[in-house]
Parts: C-alpha cells; sequence; structure tokens
C-alpha cells in the first residue's frame, strides 16, 4: 500500500467525523478555535487509537486468516463503505450548544468502529502500523477541525456527499485488494 492508498483510507474513515463535526458545529451558536481542536483530538485520537487496537487484533489472529485474508479485506472494507453509503441520508445527530466530553466520547467511538476493522485489514495486509495510524489520527484532526468550523458556515449540504464519497473510497480499496491478491491486476 502506497501513501496516497492509506491518505484516502484515511479521509475515507474521517467522513463519519466530518459529518458529526459538521453537525456539532451547525448546533453551536459561537465556535471557538479550542472547541474545534478539542472536537479535532477526540475524533483524531479515536481514528488513531481504534485501527492499532484492530492491528493488533489481526496480528494474534494472522495464522488462522492468512489463507483467505484477501477475501477478509475485501468484505470488512466492503461493508464499511456501503454502511457509509447507507448511513448517508440519516440525520445530523442532535448536539448541545456546549463540548460535553461523555458526548464527545460516545461520538469519537461510535464515529470510529469501522477503523477497527481496517486495523485488521492493515494486519493482514502487513502495512507499517505506526505511520499508518498516526496519518489516520492526523487527516482526521484536521478534517474534524475544519467541519465544526464549516458547520456554523454552510450548514449540513455536503455532509451527505462527502459521506458517499468515503465510503466509495473504502469499497474500491478491498475491490483492489482482491483483484490484486486474483493477479486480475498488478499495481
Amino acid at each position: 500500500m502506497d501513501y496516497l492508498e492509506l491518505l484516502l483510507i484515511a479521509v475515507s474513515l474521517s467522513m463519519d467525523a466530518f459529518a458529526v463535526s459538521i453537525c456539532k458545529g451547525l448546533s453551536m451558536k459561537k465556535v471557538s478555535l479550542k472547541n474545534a481542536g478539542i472536537v479535532g483530538l477526540f475524533f483524531g485520537g479515536f481514528q488513531a487509537m481504534m485501527p492499532l487496537v484492530g492491528y493488533f487484533l489481526g496480528t494474534a489472529f494472522a495464522g488462522f486468516i492468512n489463507p483467505i485474508d484477501h477475501w477478509v479485506a475485501f468484505i470488512l472494507l466492503g461493508f464499511i463503505g456501503f454502511k457509509m453509503i447507507r448511513e448517508a441520508s440519516e440525520c445530523c445527530p442532535v448536539s448541545s450548544d456546549t463540548l460535553d466530553l461523555k458526548d464527545l466520547t460516545v461520538m469519537a467511538f461510535a464515529t470510529s468502529v469501522d477503523a477497527l476493522a481496517v486495523g485488521i485489514t492493515f494486519a493482514l495486509i502487513q502495512i507499517k502500523i505506526l505511520p499508518a495510524v498516526a496519518t489516520i489520527g492526523l487527516i482526521t484532526f484536521i478534517i474534524c477541525f475544519m467541519g465544526i468550523k464549516l458547520g456554523t458556515l454552510f450548514g449540513s449540504r455536503f455532509q451527505a456527499k462527502a459521506q458517499v464519497a468515503g465510503g466509495v473510497i473504502l469499497m474500491l480499496m478491498g475491490l483492489k485488494i482482491l483483484l490484486e491478491h486474483l493477479e486480475v491486476i498488478k499495481l
């Protein structure tokens, strides 16, 4: 996996968190840089932590999974991508005008569960995990920081489109892994 592919995965994984950040920005009367930073840290931190946990789980069970790893990656990424596309039509979560750390934790965890499955996939394709999780965390931080600020400016107009794009990218990455393993394509 090259760095461009990793960036695409990072952006794709951050789309749920981006949508929630926009919604949080929509619900707040005034968004400070500090609040945008806190939201970015919560979402970026969880998005970095979950693939790391998934990676260690995937590594622990690699002996059982290796013969079918390409199918597992294809199914996991396809499922996550499909789920993101399906959820694109749902409404924004209800948010308060303040940053409640408990609510942020729940939202950050909920939007990063998909990253756990991606971490398992990373273990199967033997990617270097520390640069990967650092990239995912940083990209998510930046996107969510911008999302909360954009929420106050543009509303939820682009939320669904961003989530659909993220889902399509994940599905295509899963298909690429499968086709490479089956030697249909060589990249």
